[in-house]
């Protein structure tokens, strides 16, 4: 299964001194891999091969409850190699694992 979507980086800010930056996936594209993906990971995540620009990488989509969607955490290699910013937007690959 593989996805294409337009998406906007945001970055989570918790207790940790670390924060992370997310895409958040649109409501259909997570629901049609929930409904597909009977093998899901630790958490309830889902393996996929993501790409943004020329960049490709290994991650896992993460189950969010508040919007009932998948977050794709952005690495910070893929943010540099792409220059991209929290708030940007961003036009993502995605290719489901299994």
């Amino acid at each position: 299964m593989s996805y294409s979507f337009s998406g906007k980086l945001w970055r989570w800010k918790g207790e940790a001194p670390a924060s992370w930056v997310f895409v958040t996936l649109p409501g259909d594209i997570a629901f049609e891999i929930k409904c597909q993906i009977a093998d899901r990971r630790a958490w309830g995540s889902v393996a996929v091969n993501a790409r943004i620009g020329a960049t490709t990488w290994n991650t896992s989509l993460f189950p969010e409850k508040a919007s009932g969607s998948y977050l794709l955490p952005i690495k910070a290699a893929v943010r540099k190699a792409e220059n991209l910013h929290d708030g940007d937007d961003t036009i993502v690959e995605l290719t489901v694992k299994g």
